[in-house]
């Protein structure tokens, strides 16, 4: 897949985790749902073990309140093809 096209994937992926924060109360139930998908789709997006560790890290800022606002498919994109430079 383009790196592009994941970034525009990671960016709605991200956008999906805000969600919580319209509806209060049903969207902290909501978090107990995303966060194991989230995490699952982080692991497909991005392989090997960085991608594992994104996901571990993408299911606790997901299921924790309130840690919704950190774009963690964003950051690992940015992780993955601008500051790693053998991806590049």
């Amino acid at each position: 897949m383009n790196k592009y096209k994941i970034l525009g994937l990671g960016l709605l992926l991200d956008a999906l985790g805000y969600v919580s924060f319209i509806i209060p109360g049903v969207g902290e139930f909501s978090d107990i749902i995303w966060a194991p998908i989230s995490a699952w789709l982080m692991t497909k997006l991005y392989a090997g073990k960085a991608g594992k560790i994104a996901g571990v890290i993408t299911l606790i800022e997901e299921g924790l309140p309130g840690l919704d606002v950190i774009p963690t498919f964003t950051i690992m994109w940015f992780y993955t093809y601008v500051f790693k430079k053998e991806n590049v």
